[in-house]
C-alpha cells in the first residue's frame, strides 16, 4: 500500500505535470501571439517613416549640397514654418483621430475618416490663405524673393502632404502599417527621382522642392485612399462635419496650443538665427539639425503606434499599467537614441564632408552637444504618449511652455551673442525642464486615476457585499 504522503506527492506531480509540459506551448503562443506580430508592425511602422521621412531627410541632404548656403538657408526658413503647421494639423485632425477611432468611433470608422477628410480641405484651405499672405508679405515687405518663392511653394504644396499624412495616420488606426508603408514607398520613389530631374534641368530651388514634395506626397495619398476603401467596414452611421470638428476641437485646443509651444524650443531658432546672423547661419544650423532627423522620424513612427496601444492600455490597465508603460517606453527611447549618437559622433566630421560636400564643417564641432539635447528630449516622450492617451494633452501644454519660457527668455539672447553655441546650449536647458515637468504631471495625473479606481472598487465590493 502506498503511503499516503507519496499518494499525494505523486498526486501534486501529477497536476503539475501538464503546467511543465504546457510551458513551451504557453512560449510559442506568446511568441506568436503578441512578441511577432509587434515586431512585424513595429517594423513595418518604421519602413513606413523610413521611407516618408527618409527622402524628406535625403531631399534635404541634396539640397543642402546643390545649393548656395542662402539658398539652402531660406528653405531651412520656411521648412521650419512647415513643420508647426503640420503640428497644428497633428493636433487638430490626427491626435484626435488616433483617440477617437479606438473610443467613440471604433465601430464606424468609416463614416468618421469620411468626415475627416472634409475636415482636412476645410483646415487646409485656411493654411493655404496664410502661407500665401506670408509669400506676398516676404515679396513686399521683406524683399526677400527667395523667401517669397519658398512659401509659394509651400503654400502649393501643403494640402497634399498633409492629406497623405492622414491616410497614414488612418492605416494605424487598427495597427495596420502595412498598407501606409506601401503607399510611402511612392512618394519616397517620387520625391528622389523627381528632385533629381530638377535639378539636372537647372531648375531646383525651395518652390521647385516643395512642388516636387506635394505632387509625390498626391500620388502616395490617391494609393492610400483606394487601399483604404478596400479595407473599412461600411458606414454603421452618417458622420456630420460639425460634429467631428466640434470633438476635434475640444480634445485638440490644448494639443494646438501644446504643438506651438513644443515647436517654439527648436524651430524658433532658424528664424531668429537668420535674424541676427543671416540666411547662411540658419543654413548652418538646419544642416545640423539633419542628423538628428533618424532619431526623430523614427520616434515619430513609434508614437504613432504606441499612442493607440496605450489608449487601450489606459482603458483596460488603469493607472499600474500606463504607469508600467511610461517606464517601458522612456526606457526604449532613450536606449535608442544613445545607440545612435554612441555610432555617429566619433565620425562626424566624415559624415559633413560626404554628405555635404565639405560645407557647414564648423558645425560639426557642436555635434555632441546636439546629441545630448536629443537624448534628454527621448525621455520625455513615455509619458507624452501615455497622457495624450489618457485624453489629457493640455498637460503637455505647461511642459512645453515651461521648455519655450526658457527657448524665448534665454534662447534669444544667447542665440544673439553667442550664434550656434547659444542654439544648442538652450535647447538642452529648455529639454531638461521639458522632462522634469512632464513626469511631475503624469505623475500627478496617475495619483488622480489611482484614487478615482479605489473609490469604485470600494463601491464594487460594496454592492457585491450588499447581495
Amino acid at each position: 500500500m502506498v503511503p499516503v504522503s507519496l499518494q499525494d506527492g505523486a498526486r501534486q506531480t501529477a497536476e503539475n505535470a501538464p503546467l511543465v509540459e504546457d510551458a513551451p506551448l504557453l512560449s510559442r503562443r506568446f511568441l506568436t501571439e503578441k512578441f511577432f506580430p509587434w515586431v512585424t508592425k513595429g517594423g513595418l511602422a518604421l519602413l513606413d517613416f523610413g521611407l516618408y521621412s527618409g527622402s524628406n531627410f535625403l531631399l534635404g541632404i541634396l539640397l543642402a549640397r546643390w545649393m548656395a548656403p542662402e539658398q539652402y538657408g531660406a528653405y531651412a526658413l520656411v521648412f521650419s514654418i512647415f513643420i508647426l503647421v503640420t503640428f497644428l494639423y497633428q493636433a487638430l485632425l490626427l491626435e484626435p483621430l488616433s483617440v477617437f477611432s479606438g473610443t467613440t468611433y471604433s465601430s464606424n470608422l468609416r463614416g468618421y475618416l469620411k468626415s475627416n477628410f472634409w475636415l482636412h480641405w476645410g483646415v487646409s484651405a485656411v493654411i493655404c490663405v496664410v502661407m500665401a499672405g506670408i509669400a506676398i508679405a516676404a515679396k513686399l515687405w521683406w524683399h526677400s524673393p527667395v523667401a517669397a518663392l519658398a512659401f509659394a511653394g509651400m503654400t502649393a504644396a501643403t494640402p497634399f502632404i498633409l492629406i497623405h499624412a492622414l491616410g497614414r495616420r488612418s492605416f494605424y488606426l487598427k495597427l495596420s502599417p502595412g498598407p501606409a508603408a506601401f503607399g510611402s514607398s511612392f512618394y519616397c520613389l517620387l520625391v528622389v527621382s523627381g528632385s533629381f530631374l530638377v535639378y539636372r534641368l537647372g531648375w531646383l530651388s525651395a518652390f521647385t522642392a516643395f512642388l516636387v514634395m506635394g505632387f509625390a506626397a498626391l500620388v502616395g495619398g490617391v494609393i492610400m485612399v483606394f487601399q483604404l476603401n478596400a479595407k473599412l467596414e461600411p458606414a454603421t452611421a452618417p458622420m456630420h462635419l460639425s460634429e467631428t470638428w466640434k470633438k476635434h476641437w475640444n480634445y485638440g485646443k490644448w494639443a494646438l496650443g501644446t504643438c506651438i509651444v513644443g515647436w517654439i524650443p527648436t524651430y524658433v531658432y532658424i528664424p531668429v538665427v537668420s535674424k541676427f546672423h543671416g540666411l547662411a547661419a540658419a543654413a548652418e544650423l538646419r544642416a545640423l539639425m539633419n542628423l538628428g532627423g533618424p532619431v526623430l522620424q523614427t520616434y515619430a513612427a513609434l508614437s504613432m503606434l504606441f499612442l493607440p496601444f496605450a489608449a487601450r492600455v489606459q482603458g483596460t490597465e488603469g493607472a499600474k499599467g500606463s504607469n508600467a508603460l511610461t517606464r517601458k517606453l522612456a526606457a526604449l527611447f532613450i536606449a535608442g537614441a544613445l545607440a545612435y549618437w554612441v555610432v555617429l559622433i566619433p565620425l562626424r566630421r566624415p559624415v559633413f564632408a560626404l554628405l555635404y560636400a565639405g560645407k557647414y564643417m564648423d558645425a560639426s564641432a557642436l555635434l555632441p552637444l546636439f546629441a545630448a539635447e536629443t537624448v534628454i528630449w527621448s525621455a520625455a516622450l513615455g509619458p507624452a504618449i501615455v497622457l495624450r492617451a489618457m485624453e489629457y494633452p493640455r498637460s503637455l501644454f505647461f511642459a512645453n511652455g515651461a521648455a519655450s519660457l526658457v527657448a524665448l527668455l534665454f534662447g534669444i539672447p544667447a542665440t544673439r551673442y553667442f550664434g550656434l553655441h547659444g542654439v544648442i546650449w538652450s535647447m538642452v536647458l529648455a529639454n531638461v525642464l521639458y522632462v522634469i515637468v512632464a513626469f511631475i504631471l503624469l505623475e500627478r495625473k496617475l495619483s488622480t486615476l489611482k484614487g478615482v479606481e479605489a473609490k469604485v472598487s470600494v463601491a464594487r465590493q460594496a454592492e457585491e457585499g450588499a447581495f
